[in-house]
């Protein structure tokens, strides 16, 4: 009968010929390296979301800015309905 499934047992054996094959010491190595790419991915990902709200926040008040000023008479068109 074939199982599906990775028994805890089967992955101490693969975990201590990685060790045998590899050492510990490079181990920890390529660990350390794999943090600080993940760490440094991480980074650029936070500082690129930041960017967007920025880009984000910036656009709805340009929006309103130029809402108010479709909105406000300007002091030429006062004058002339006050002529008027």
């Amino acid at each position: 009968m074939i199982m599906a499934g990775i028994s805890l047992w089967q992955l101490l054996i693969v975990l201590v010929i990685v060790i045998l094959l590899f050492g510990t010491k490079r181990l920890r190595n390529l660990g350390g390296d794999l943090g600080s790419a993940l760490k440094g991915f991480k980074k650029a990902v936070s500082e690129d979301e930041a960017k967007q709200d920025e880009a984000n926040q910036d656009e709805p008040a340009n929006e309103q800015l130029a809402k108010k000023a479709k909105a406000e008479p300007s002091e030429a068109s006062v004058k002339e309905k006050d002529q008027a």
